[in-house]
């Protein structure tokens, strides 16, 4: 069999298009969330690190989800994948518009946030099969989907949500994510044939070996820099609308601010991709996180309307590209049959990142009274992220030194 003729070919962008398409409306349970915080606090008498268990527990259930569907995709596809996942999503939303309390609010956060998953890890892993040559705008186009979906709907839902209330906003999702998700799943039935993984899998094996590391071992490590990155990156992600809120600028204005960042995230995402094909994944993911780090240090002497929305389209255009890296640099030195487990692992930790640095960050903003501190607390755990990325590097690149006589 020509395997030259499955990897890269016009399936194989069609596949893309589907998939993009698809990760655009699963992904919105992790944004919607963000939009709805403070009309939650109000309504429940939430401090802010009470209002913020809702995204932490949802982000926790998408950590946890990237794991498990992303072995379930390995095993059975991922059209059952996903079928599976839109129901759960659907239930996660409407059992939401039911609770009564902030902590029932925060557990049906959990089951959506499972949910969500799959349109992240599993359908960047399963689309990396499809490519070789331009793995790397592949997986960045595919990741592009989470942020498109947070660029998206938060202002499209904006009306339903100032008129009728969070419930409508999460009764419209639900249906929405039925009537999409399940007939595009129908699509993506093809399966890769298993020849086409033997060329993968000898460059992985090759990688592999260089960083003197097992694919356990680094995909530890891997998941420890993930951590890092993501409690730094979800300070101005997740409490962006809180805290134009509290400068007094309003929900509508921190809304626009999240959507320009994460427009600048797709924007940022694509280019690290362009990159990646060229550099690799852990360069271009080394990159990545020093820019987030120089953006994050923007936020602590500007907080005018007109600088927050520079800064955060700057932090967007800085940060997009860091986590679709990470799936990079599995595939590149892990084995292919194993994709979905091993993108799902390290894109749980660096979500479980996400949910601890949302979560820390109000608990930061409780003690301290402003979020200066928790802009700090950010800096110093990407400074964690950066230094372990150059202990890989360095350890892979002295592996590949010709030895002098």
């Amino acid at each position: 069999m020509n395997t030259a003729s499955i990897h890269d070919s016009r399936y194989s962008w069609v596949r893309l298009i589907i998939t993009l398409a698809i990760a655009t409306v699963a992904n919105v349970g992790m944004w919607a969330v963000i939009v709805i915080l403070p009309a939650v606090e109000v309504e429940f008498g939430a401090t802010r690190a009470e209002a913020s268990l809702p995204y932490t527990l949802t982000m926790i259930g998408f950590a946890v989800g990237n794991l498990v569907i992303g072995r379930l995709v390995d095993r059975v596809g991922v059209t059952l994948a996903l079928n599976g996942a839109a129901l759960v999503i659907a239930a996660g939303f409407a059992l939401s518009t039911l609770a009564p309390s902030i902590n029932m609010l925060s557990l049906t956060h959990l089951l959506l946030g499972l949910g969500t998953a799959v349109g992240f890890g599993p359908l960047i892993a399963d689309v990396s099969h499809w490519f070789l040559k331009r793995r790397g705008i592949a997986v960045a186009l595919v990741a592009s989907g989470n942020y498109l979906s947070g660029a998206i709907w938060p202002t499209a839902l904006a009306d339903i949500l100032a008129n009728s209330g969070w419930r409508s906003v999460y009764l419209t999702l639900a249906l929405v994510t039925l009537v999409v998700l399940m007939p595009l799943s129908l699509l993506l039935r093809r399966h890769l044939p298993a020849e086409a993984h033997e060329a993968s899998a000898a460059a992985s094996g090759q990688n592999a070996r260089s960083t003197g590391l097992t694919p356990r071992q680094l995909q530890w490590v891997l998941g420890l820099a993930g951590i890092g990155c993501c409690v730094a990156m979800s300070m101005p992600q997740v409490h962006i609308v809180a805290y134009c809120v509290g400068l007094g600028y309003g929900p509508a204005i921190g809304a626009e601010m999240l959507s320009l960042m994460l427009l600048g995230g797709v924007a940022s995402r694509i280019v690290s991709g362009l990159l990646a094909d060229r550099l690799g994944g852990l360069p271009t993911l080394l990159i990545g996180s020093v820019l987030q780090c120089i953006a994050l240090f923007l936020y602590l002497p500007y907080d005018g309307m007109i600088s927050l929305y520079m800064v955060s389209l700057v932090f967007g255009l800085a940060q997009g590209g860091i986590v679709p890296s990470y799936a990079l640099v599995v595939r590149e030195y892990m084995p292919p049959r194993e994709a979905g487990a091993r993108v799902g692992f390290v894109m749980m930790m660096t979500i479980l990142g996400m949910a601890l640095g949302g979560w820390m960050s109000g608990w930061i903003y409780e003690v301290s009274g402003s979020y200066q501190l928790a802009f700090v607390n950010g800096i110093v755990w990407n400074g964690l992220n950066i230094a372990i990325l150059l202990l890989i590097l360095h350890r892979s690149r002295a592996a590949k030194m010709p030895v002098m006589a």
